[in-house]
């Protein structure tokens, strides 16, 4: 079925199956959470929400009363920022006055603004782009757009009576609200909400669930621990490319793999694997994909794209132009329509837990280091990795490289650096080829 809007999904699944379990959750026991009941405290707070502002700051965390707070304050008018709940509070800050919040679900720990010309619009939904661009910029979409990224996720992988789906994505990401919670709820299927990072070993022992979203990175862990229970026969992949090792793995045991891919900018999924091979993707029914002359995937679709960047006008005129996305990703449509991606365009890495490394910044710092701007990052083995063209010294830039990753995040440290001892491959506009680099690293 396709739903027009979250009030919608809600009035026919509370009407239709009332009794019917819509959440379970708990971290002693599991509790369930019906339909009817999850639609009431909806309701309860879109009325205690209205009138109280424009702009409410969600800490997207996945509990009952969150989920609710979330359909409530789009019910009740208010434009949504979804926020990760594990921002700084000088982070908090900015993204606060930056989308013009004059509320924040939770305890508020910093002063939201004065507003004088909100920006803010009924129905908005703000997600944050994950990558480290230099610009904070929040995506905007809408529960209409999500929805029918929920409907077209579902006309390619359809869910059964009995799945149950653990979400353990955060929902601050269009993937993991869109994937791990929508698609679900299209279907009547009761979402099993994780309990946190550190149950990540454990939560598929304590739900028993059918169906799981994950990134690369998370897939690895519950295969190399052997949390998957026996139960699970459908794993969707986005975020990042699998090692076909990995692949084999989740085979062994049986269950189907499918890998999604998507933007934040067009409310998330636009291709979907569906057959024995999962690079062959299918373009969702909503979606166009076409490809440029230099390989870039272009995308369209009139009912998930997004409305544009918050406030920054320019840059959503930079890369949506007349209903078509400049992706920056790369990639090629096969003899029968099927999309295969080819690495990226846009100066940004990804790596498998999803984390986006924005390169001229990147590199930037670097070069300070390594004294030298003859250098680029590739992705080797999944994690980030220097190259230089020519190094008198490698011992000294390892002890370098030592000191740079000591204030990286995780996702951010260097794996490692080496000399090619020629000039780095560039294309005729003087862009490196990291792709090449790539092949030539193995």
């Amino acid at each position: 079925m396709r739903y027009q809007g979250f009030k919608h999904l809600l009035e026919y699944l509370a009407g239709t199956f009332p009794d019917q379990t819509a959440f379970f959750y708990g971290e002693k026991e599991t509790v369930p959470v019906s339909y009817r009941d999850f639609y009431r405290q909806v309701l309860v707070r879109s009325e205690e929400l209205k009138n109280t502002g424009t702009c409410i700051g969600i800490p997207a965390v996945s509990t009952p009363e969150c989920i609710a707070e979330i359909f409530a304050a789009n019910l009740s008018g208010l434009q949504v920022v979804m926020l990760d709940p594990l921002l700084k509070k000088e982070e908090l800050a900015e993204a606060s006055e930056y989308t013009e919040m004059d509320l924040l679900y939770g305890k508020p720990e910093i002063p939201l603004p004065e507003i004088k010309n909100s920006h803010a619009r009924p129905g908005n939904i703000l997600f944050f782009t994950s990558g480290t661009t230099g610009k904070n910029k929040a995506v905007v979409l809408t529960d209409h757009s999500l929805m029918q990224s929920a409907y077209n996720g579902g006309q390619m992988l359809g869910l059964e009576k009995e799945d149950r789906m653990l979400s353990v994505l955060p929902l601050s990401h269009v993937f993991g609200f869109v994937c791990s919670l929508l698609w679900p709820m299209t279907f009547g299927v009761p979402v099993c909400l994780g309990r946190g990072m550190r149950h990540y070993g454990d939560d598929c022992a304590w739900y028993r669930p059918t169906v799981i979203c994950a990134v690369p990175s998370l897939l690895q862990f519950l295969i190399r621990h052997d949390c998957l229970n026996e139960e699970m026969r459908l794993i969707l992949v986005g975020a990042g490319d699998c090692p076909d090792e990995l692949m084999e793995e989740v085979k062994k045991r049986g269950i189907q793999l499918s890998f999604g891919y998507g933007l934040t900018e067009t409310s998330s999924g636009v291709a979907i694997s569906t057959g024995a091979d999962p690079r062959s993707m299918s373009i969702c029914p909503d979606d166009t994909v076409t490809i440029a002359e230099d390989g870039e995937i272009l995308a369209a679709s009139e009912t998930c794209m997004m409305q544009g960047y918050y406030r920054y006008p320019e840059d959503t005129a930079a890369v949506l132009k007349n209903g078509v996305l400049s992706t920056g990703d790369l990639g090629y449509l096969d003899e029968n329509g099927k999309l295969h991606l080819a690495g990226r365009k846009k100066d940004i890495l990804v790596m498998s837990d999803g984390t986006k490394i924005f390169l001229p910044e990147y590199e930037g710092a670097l070069s300070r280091i390594a004294g030298t701007d003859q250098l680029a990052v590739i992705l080797k083995n999944g994690k980030p990795f220097l190259i230089l063209e020519t190094c008198s010294d490698m011992d000294a830039l390892r002890k370098s490289i030592d000191e740079f990753n000591r204030d990286q995040p995780f996702g951010r440290k260097l794996s490692g650096a080496a000399a090619v001892n020629h000039p780095l491959p560039r294309s005729a506009s003087g862009k490196i080829q990291r792709w090449k680099l790539e092949k030539e690293m193995g």
